[in-house]
């Protein structure tokens, strides 16, 4: 068994330990979904005095900011069993990953349960519901974890990812202390793991889907 003096070299030497509250999620979601011109909630916020111009338009600095929780998605190798002569043995044949849940902060506008509002129906419009196509209503979400000067030393990007699940918000009177969020599932083709540079570029690219 090591010694302590030789774990706390080892981790020194490896840069300290992660922290699992120092991460980033950074995307942008569909371009449908982008602009937020609802006249009454527009209307609601003049009325209370904080209108924002910026808030018409879904800054996915924002809902990286507002993101309470995420997980880096974990990977199952797939296997059948197979009787050979002496015994079963397992033989892989591919991958499966589950869904992951992301969890926001809701503000006083609701704007993240407003942004999902307006994904989720984009998908499958409520009131006529028509499905829409897979590639108009997916994006690439990039998953960082920090180190403790934010910079990025590991990350995955979710490939054409979309919501499937936005749960409920709970309400009661006793909750009067309690800050209200929103957990979102999302599902995705497949996960690319990066490193820092490659993770970077990631997030900088799907922070400016915007433009793309």
């Amino acid at each position: 068994m090591s010694s302590i003096e030789t774990l706390k070299t080892t981790i020194s030497r490896k840069g300290g330990l992660a922290k699992g509250n120092r991460f980033n999620v950074m995307f942008t979601p569909p371009r449908q979904t982008l602009l937020n011109l609802d006249g009454e909630r527009v209307f609601t916020s003049l009325i209370r005095g904080n209108f924002n111009p910026r808030s018409l338009i879904n800054d996915p600095r924002d809902i990286s900011i507002l993101c309470d929780s995420v997980s880096i998605p974990g990977k199952q190798i797939s296997t059948l069993d197979y009787q050979s002569v002496k015994y079963p043995v397992k033989i892989p044949y591919g991958t499966l990953h589950d869904d992951i849940n992301l969890t926001f902060l809701l503000t006083n506008d609701y704007y993240m349960k407003t942004v999902f509002d307006a994904w989720i129906n984009s998908i499958v419009d409520s009131k006529t519901n028509q499905v829409a196509y897979k590639k108009d209503i997916t994006c690439d979400v990039t998953i960082q974890q920090l180190d403790e000067k934010d910079i990025p030393i590991y990350g995955v990007t979710l490939e054409n990812a979309f919501p499937t699940t936005m749960n409920e918000i709970s309400l009661a009177n006793e909750n009067s202390d309690t800050i209200q969020k929103l957990s979102v599932s999302f599902s995705y083709d497949r996960y690319e793991p990066q490193g820092p540079l490659s993770s970077t570029a990631s997030a900088i690219r799907n922070a400016l889907g915007i433009f793309g």
